[in-house]
């Protein structure tokens, strides 16, 4: 009877277990809600608006929290975007807005932009971003003309939009500037720049119509972003104060006129150029050439695949190449046969080089030259490649270590190798590379580092 008598209370009270979630549930909750509002707001910040909204039906304390956050942003996509988003502004009282992002591929449906942005700037919004991903939607000049946006993201997807003020700009607080997809010329560019008295970082994404960049107006801009320019612009890149440079160019050469502080640069061809079926590697080796020569005094270079099949082209026609005084570097790509003598030419020409980093083709943005082109051009000149190593596409356990011993043979100031093999080396393999490694460095004061999905190793010589 007392058995029955317990498992009665049990079953009206709960188990043990389930009472004890009870309690930490509880408890927790009871913490939360200790936090000042201070804090809560800025925790809803981080969270979509339609979610932070969603926390008022917690509690009465909770019911208007979501109104005085100073972070809003809208992903919509749906017929009645327009009319939800206008609701929520009339109930937002926070007097000061950091950010304000809206994402949606159906600008057709969201007539109220202007009045968006208006409202963004009457808060003093610090961090402005519209990724607008369908539609062309021609920017407001009061936009132009603003002192309290610290970060502007424009962002437009399918349909290339004009970014040509007819006033002149004035974004005296602006420190980042990224503009995605816009037709923007050489005069409305130095408009935006002569507006920009801090500036410190651009980025030029799938942008056209710019053909000179001339950024020595510019002291503070020390970050600049070049990717994939759909044709080729900008074709002159004057800019003497950046210290970080990430181009990804594509069919024209960029001629560096002026990089004398870069200490950081990622480069990389991002379309080639092809003639009657052939491809075309004087132009290629002429312009990747002139790179290198431009970033000698880099410390910190990043070739990408494209440059590094160009390199071991010109290094097989006995192309001499400049030497570099880089002290870490990385090459983004797959270890195969049509990189290798660009590789170790590159290595050899950098004799204070302390750290290298493989990774494999890292940029989804880049078109990579096919292997036939390579391997039509070899053929019609009477060279041949390493035929030891085999191509991207068929990468073996025993080709990464060769490459490394490869690496350490050719290299004297080496002290860390870091190859993140993700991709292409699994599993197995992975374990069996491993345990290679201390053999690698037994005679050599250098550390190797192996990187796959989650798994890491270290090893010293």
């Amino acid at each position: 009877m007392a058995d029955e008598g317990r498992a009665t209370a049990m079953a009206a009270t709960g188990s043990p277990s389930n009472r004890h979630s009870d309690i930490i549930a509880k408890e927790a909750g009871d913490l939360i809600s200790r936090l000042h509002d201070d804090i809560l707001q800025l925790i809803l910040s981080y969270l979509p608006t339609r979610f932070a909204i969603r926390t008022s039906a917690l509690s009465r304390r909770w019911r208007h929290l979501w109104s005085d956050t100073w972070s809003l942003s809208f992903y919509r996509d749906r017929p009645d975007a327009a009319a939800s988003i206008n609701r929520i502004l009339d109930r937002y009282r926070a007097p000061k807005l950091m950010s304000f992002r809206i994402c949606s591929s159906r600008l057709d449906k969201l007539a109220d932009m202007d009045s968006w942005i208006n409202f963004a700037m009457s808060r003093n919004v610090e961090n402005l971003s519209l990724d607008l991903d369908w539609g062309k939607y021609d920017i407001p000049d009061f936009l132009f003309i603003n002192s309290s946006i610290k970060q502007l993201y424009l962002i437009f997807g399918y349909y290339t939009n004009d970014m040509n003020p007819k006033c002149s700009v004035s974004w005296t607080s602006l420190k980042t500037l990224s503009l995605y997809s816009c037709n923007i010329s050489d005069e409305s560019i130095a408009n935006i720049l002569s507006g920009c008295p801090v500036l410190e970082s651009l980025s030029l994404l799938f942008c056209k119509k710019l053909r000179v960049l001339d950024l020595s107006k510019s002291p503070h801009l020390i970050t600049l972003e070049i990717k994939r320019n759909c044709v080729t612009e900008p074709t002159q890149l004057v800019a003497p104060h950046i210290r970080c440079l990430r181009l990804r160019n594509s069919k024209k050469p960029c001629a560096l006129v002026d990089v004398s502080s870069l200490s950081q640069a990622e480069l990389d061809i991002a379309v080639f150029k092809i003639v009657d079926n052939k491809l075309d590697v004087d132009f290629h080796q002429t312009m990747v050439v002139k790179m290198l020569e431009k970033c000698q005094n880099v410390e910190k270079l990043t070739l990408g695949a494209n440059i590094l099949k160009i390199l071991s082209l010109a290094e097989l026609r006995g192309v001499s190449f400049p030497k570099l005084k880089a002290k870490a570097l990385t090459l983004d790509t797959m270890i195969s046969r049509y990189v290798i003598p660009g590789i170790v030419r590159v290595l050899q020409n950098s004799p204070d080089l302390k750290k290298l980093t493989i990774q494999p083709m890292g940029s989804a943005f880049t078109y990579h030259i096919p292997e036939k082109h390579i391997d039509i051009y070899l053929d019609s000149h009477g060279l041949n490649w390493d035929q030891s190593w085999s191509s991207e596409f068929n990468v073996e356990l025993k080709q990464v270590a060769s490459f490394m011993q490869l690496v350490l043979k050719t290299t004297k100031t080496l002290e860390l190798i870091e190859a993140r093999v993700k991709g292409y080396i699994k599993g197995r393999c992975f374990l069996e590379l491993r345990q290679m490694v201390p053999m690698l460095t037994r005679n050599n004061n250098v550390s190797i580092v192996l990187s796959s999905r989650k798994k890491r190793c270290r090893a010293t010589g």
